[in-house]
């Protein structure tokens, strides 16, 4: 479908969003991401808080916008993104849970806290796909995966895999010692819908995630250290984003 601009979502003219779009759950790290790695960098939306940008990273015009949280909210954003603004990429940037206790699958126990975890496809508890009867399938763009592969080669703590999208932040604990007995490495609120969504507009997808929790051990990254932390994650997802762009050229 085609999707008129501006949106109720957002108020970007078409034209001021790039091809490329790097977007975190929380509005306030795309406006991080602006101020600090983008160069004059624009706002070119503020509806409902849900900041978005356009500047340029390395000469490279990209652009950032928060998602909000959950499936519905990442749906609306990337779906008006994909068929509103003819973006063609977009870079999900997050933090995740790790599902490592002493009875989990090894590659459950694998990973570790400030890992980066990248989604090569999505397990969830979303009927999201059902309720819209997309006959699609929710995997990572292989266009975007092989450039992540490309630019990690040398990295020794990405991991690439299934990640678990789910409706439910509060989940139970026993809940979460069954999932961690399947090959997951990390658990989210999003990425089912930008993977969908995805496919169904036949644009390209990847989504990403810091480590920032052992959710079954109750250890968290300290906040002071958290922001750091992501910053890994947001320059490697730069450097894919420039790849993608020069691509075209």
């Amino acid at each position: 479908m085609k999707i008129n601009t501006p949106t109720p979502h957002n108020e970007a003219k078409y034209g001021e969003i790039a091809k490329t779009v790097l977007m975190p759950g929380d509005p306030l790290r795309a406006k991080y991401i602006a101020e600090n790695f983008l160069e004059d960098a624009k706002l070119y939306n503020n509806v409902r808080g849900m900041l978005g940008y356009t500047g340029k990273y390395k000469g490279v015009t990209i652009s950032v916008q928060g998602s909000g949280m959950g499936v519905p909210s990442m749906a609306i954003y990337s779906k008006e993104l994909f068929e509103g603004y003819d973006v063609d990429n977009i870079i999900r940037i997050g933090s995740a849970g790790s599902l490592d206790n002493d009875n989990a699958c090894d590659i459950c126990k694998s990973v570790n806290l400030g890992d980066i975890v990248i989604a090569q496809d999505v397990v969830t508890d979303s009927n999201y796909i059902q309720a819209n009867k997309y006959n699609v399938v929710p995997v990572a763009s292989e266009k975007i995966l092989s450039v992540a592969k490309e630019e990690c080669k040398d990295l020794s703590n990405i991991k690439f895999g299934t990640i678990y999208t789910s409706d439910t932040f509060y989940m139970e604990h026993k809940f979460l010692e069954e999932m961690s007995k399947k090959p997951v490495l990390g658990v989210e609120m999003e990425t089912l819908g930008l993977y969908t969504n995805a496919a169904v507009a036949k644009k390209n997808a990847i989504a990403m995630f810091t480590v920032t929790d052992k959710l079954l051990r109750g250890i968290s990254v300290p906040s002071s250290d958290r922001q750091t932390g992501l910053n890994q994650m947001i320059e490697l997802a730069l450097e894919i984003a420039i790849k993608l762009e020069k691509e075209k050229e």
